[in-house]
């Protein structure tokens, strides 16, 4: 029996109901669809336990393995499949399930598991005939599903922690010890304002790990300085959503950029940034700039839409990234922040950045 949560078995909506639909929809940064652009499907490659397989569009989806047709399957079969499983991945209350009709329909096109045996990023990937070139492209994509949780998009640890000198007070081990046990509901935040009502300054020092500084370093010079200030009004103000605290920090401009003629530093080099983590880059691992397979996302909406954002249409990508994301406390104690600590007689306090979808 296959089972799995309801963002597994969003994949294999994607699959029928991209199949049934025949193009893929491009999506706007409001996650709505932008109309008269779509790229009609030529194939959907699926790397199976059992071996490759092609769903080829035509008047018919023609299973193909090894160079060889298996099978044909009408396409008004994979629309009623595609509107059996989004009716049960949403009237699902249980962490994990089966849908028994679905999994006897999987098996009769040999698709044998919810998740396609593909590199780390790629979920799925399609070709299609992009009609501005005339070209016929693979694209790689990542499905992120509104139909479960909304997933992370940067995951906490301390690789992503950020670290801030405290200057200009001193603290006794009583006065360290009081602030460190405040355990309010937002106790960062109330801890930072108790530092900061006794005079403290936070400078950024540095990320807790190196690789993870690089990483950065290698996106953008500058992207270290600019997100641990994003960090630190994150807990520090009441903003969450990452658009906002972009716009925060520009029109703080803590940078000193040129901003004489409006320039969007800091918009800018954060899009960057969420596009590289979208795209492969890891907090612990040495990134060098080269996308995975993927190269973009598929987005399944609650009505059973599936839009798509890919780098081949950078500027909605990038702006989609930037308008569904926000930042959120993860656990304090599991990820080592949010206490003063002092080392070689200074203060120091720890932040940390992890990234959620809001949808």
């Amino acid at each position: 029996m296959i089972t799995g949560n309801k963002g597994e078995w969003s994949e294999i909506y994607t699959l029928f109901k991209l199949l049934g639909d025949k193009k893929l929809i491009l999506g706007n940064k409001d996650i709505e669809k932008i109309e008269g652009i779509v790229y009609p499907i030529i194939k959907i490659l699926r790397t199976e336990n059992n071996g490759n397989f092609e769903y080829s569009v035509q008047d018919e989806i023609i299973l193909i393995s090894g160079n060889e047709e298996v099978l044909k399957i009408p396409i008004s079969k994979f629309k009623e499949k595609a509107l059996i499983l989004l009716q049960a991945i949403k009237e699902n209350r249980e962490r994990t399930f089966s849908i028994p009709q679905i999994e006897e329909f999987m098996h009769s096109i040999n698709c044998i598991s919810l998740k396609a045996g593909s590199s780390a990023k790629t979920d799925i990937s399609i070709i299609v005939h992009d009609q501005r070139t005339n070209q016929q492209p693979t694209l790689g994509f990542s499905i992120k599903s509104q139909l479960g949780s909304p997933s992370t998009l940067l995951n906490a640890g301390r690789t992503t922690n950020f670290i801030f000198k405290i200057e200009g007070i001193n603290l006794d081990e009583n006065e360290i010890g009081e602030i460190n046990s405040i355990g309010t509901r937002s106790k960062i935040k109330d801890r930072l304002l108790k530092i900061k009502d006794k005079g403290g300054i936070f400078k950024f020092i540095k990320t807790e790990r190196q690789i993870f500084s690089n990483n950065l370093v290698l996106i953008d010079s500058l992207l270290p300085q600019i997100l641990s200030n994003i960090v630190f009004d994150f807990y520090s103000s009441g903003y969450s959503h990452l658009i906002d605290l972009v716009k925060l920090t520009a029109q703080r401009n803590p940078l000193n950029f040129d901003t004489e003629n409006e320039h969007k530093f800091y918009e800018y080099k954060i899009k960057r940034f969420l596009t590289d983590v979208a795209l492969g880059m890891m907090p612990s691992t040495v990134w060098t700039g080269q996308y995975d397979a993927t190269g973009g996302y598929l987005i399944v909406k609650e009505n059973g839409d599936v839009l798509c954002y890919h780098i081949y249409n950078r500027n909605e990508f990038e702006n989609y990234l930037l308008n569904n994301t926000k930042l959120e406390t993860a656990s304090s104690s599991r990820h080592g922040f949010g206490e003063i600590f002092k080392e070689d007689s200074h203060f120091y306090f720890t932040l940390n950045l992890q990234i959620r979808f809001i949808k």
